[in-house]
């Protein structure tokens, strides 16, 4: 199920428990931003929308 976020928005997902090593993730016109939950002013990593697909196509190949 996809759920439409609004844009600039960070989150975690749904699945993620309270206090648990998180990443959150933003979704911007033109990238991704992603970024640790526990240390949210350490900066961010911005992917493109292809290394973005590229990220969830491996994740969902090591489960």
């Amino acid at each position: 199920m996809m759920v439409q976020r609004e844009m600039g928005t960070w989150f975690k997902s749904r699945w993620s428990p309270d206090h648990a090593n998180c990443v959150e993730v933003r979704f911007a016109e033109d990238h991704v931003g992603v970024r640790d939950t526990k240390d949210r002013t350490g900066g961010q990593l911005g992917l493109g929308p292809q290394a973005w697909s590229g990220l969830l196509e491996s994740v969902a190949a090591d489960r």
